[in-house]
């Protein structure tokens, strides 16, 4: 069932599973402020029975980023140009860009889990998109690289907190300042990719990790989730205090005594 279709983004819901798909693969799923809304907008869409969200970029390419229009005079057909927005205010430009950003967020919410299904080129926003995801599943052509700062730019789309986390500050900085590819053995070897397979089967070995991930009791999935989540930012006294607080929930829960 599709639940909406427009601007390059197509979401549909099967059962316990939605699907988010990018839908230009003639400009390679380049990005744009319309499909960032309607990305937001997949995210609101959610039914609440949904568990695991895929992510996919339909054709050779997931997606290679900003569209380039975005950087000419006249920008998007009825939208500010980025160089309209540079001459705003400030907070015009901040608000501006938390809502693009609004797009990156809910991929890690505590109800879902959200894999990546990466093919071909993830560039600048898409490969920001990639690592929006809790995990991300890539074909042995793909192609990961941050390309903000060749443009005089940063990445701004919520990709630096994930790419540090996964690959550690040093190899982060070196990936973000030079904008150099990161290939599939390394995106594996680094943490950057779950999985690496060929692309014939990548939405193979997807559809086998979604069925692994609906598996268990969904309860027990975001508790789980919410602790990892939060265990960068606690101490180890205060990750077993909330280790202790969860696992309460989960045995009053399945005892038949929760709220």
């Amino acid at each position: 069932m599709a639940l909406l279709d427009k601007d390059g983004v197509r979401l549909t819901v099967d059962d316990t599973v939605a699907t988010v798909s990018l839908t230009n693969p003639a400009k390679r799923n380049a990005q744009s402020p319309a499909l960032w809304r309607a990305l937001a907008e997949a995210g609101r869409s959610l039914p609440g029975t949904v568990r695991v969200v895929v992510l996919r970029g339909e054709g050779k390419s997931f997606s290679a980023g900003l569209d380039r229009q975005a950087f000419t005079p006249e920008g998007f057909e009825g939208e500010p140009s980025f160089l309209d927005l540079a001459r705003g205010s400030d907070e015009l430009l901040d608000a501006t860009i938390a809502e693009y950003q609004e797009a990156f967020t809910w991929w890690r919410r505590n109800d879902i889990v959200t894999i990546a299904a990466v093919q071909g080129h993830a560039i600048g926003a898409g490969f920001q998109l990639a690592l929006a995801c809790d995990l991300r599943v890539v074909a042995e052509d793909v192609q990961f690289a941050m390309r903000e700062t060749s443009l005089g730019l940063v990445p701004d789309l919520g990709g630096t907190q994930p790419l540090t986390a996964l690959v550690g500050y040093a190899r982060a900085l070196e990936i973000c300042a030079t904008g150099r590819y990161v290939q599939a053995e390394e995106a594996e070897r680094i943490g950057l990719a779950n999985l690496v397979v060929p692309a014939a089967e990548l939405d193979a070995a997807v559809q086998d990790l979604v069925a692994a991930l609906v598996a268990p009791p969904r309860d027990a999935v975001i508790e789980t989730k919410a602790l990892l989540r939060g265990a960068t930012g606690r101490s180890y006294d205060e990750q077993r205090v909330a280790e202790r607080a969860a696992q309460g929930r989960r045995l009053r829960d399945l005892a038949g005594l929760s709220d």
